[in-house]
C-alpha cells in the first residue's frame, strides 16, 4: 500500500503539469475565422473619410430639454451618434438622435434635392413615422414617432427644439 502523503507528492506536480501543458496547447493553437470576420475585414475602410466621426456624447448638450409633461431620456451613445427617448408623462413618444454623417456620407445625400426646409435646414421625411433635417451638410437630426398620436407637425416642433445653431458650428 502506497502511503497517501506519497500520492500527494507525485499526483499533485502531474495534475499541475497536465494543466499548464492543457494551458500552453490551447493558447497557441490556430483562432477559426468566422463569416463575421471575412464580411467585416471586407468592408472596414471602405468609406474611409479624412475626417472622424464625434463621440456621441458631444452630441447630448444640442438635445431639447423636457418641458410640461415631456421628459428627454437619453438612451444611447455611440461614436458618431446619439439617441434619446421622449417621454409624455412617461411613456414613450418618439426617438431623438443625431448622427454624424462623416462616417456614412451616403446618408446625407439624400437632403440634396429635399425641397421641404425645417428651421431653415433640408428636411426629409424617413418613412411613415420619421422627419430628419441634415445640419451644416454633415449631422442628421431624427425624431421618429413612437405613438400613433405624435403627428409629423410634433415632429418638426422637436426638431426646432434642438440647439441647431450650437450643432452646426461642430466640426
Amino acid at each position: 500500500m502506497i502511503p497517501y502523503r506519497f500520492k500527494a507528492q507525485v499526483i499533485a506536480p502531474v495534475i499541475a503539469l497536465l494543466f499548464c501543458t492543457t494551458l500552453l496547447l490551447s493558447a497557441c493553437a490556430p483562432v477559426q475565422q468566422s463569416r463575421w470576420d471575412a464580411a467585416q475585414a471586407t468592408t472596414t475602410g471602405q468609406r474611409a473619410t479624412t475626417k472622424e466621426a464625434l463621440a456621441g456624447g458631444e452630441f447630448n448638450k444640442f438635445f431639447p430639454k423636457g418641458k410640461g409633461d415631456y421628459s428627454v431620456v437619453y438612451t444611447q451613445e455611440k461614436t458618431g451618434f446619439a439617441e434619446a427617448a421622449l417621454k409624455n408623462k412617461g411613456n414613450d413618444v418618439a426617438t431623438l438622435s443625431i448622427f454624424d454623417t462623416v462616417s456614412n456620407p451616403d446618408a446625407a445625400a439624400k437632403y440634396k434635392d429635399s425641397t421641404q426646409k425645417i428651421s431653415g435646414y433640408p428636411a426629409t421625411n424617413v418613412g411613415s413615422n420619421g422627419t430628419s433635417i441634415l445640419v451644416a451638410n454633415r449631422f442628421q437630426v431624427q425624431v421618429r414617432s413612437k405613438a400613433d398620436s405624435f403627428t409629423e407637425q410634433d415632429r418638426e416642433t422637436w426638431l426646432s427644439a434642438f440647439d441647431l445653431a450650437g450643432l452646426a458650428k461642430l466640426e
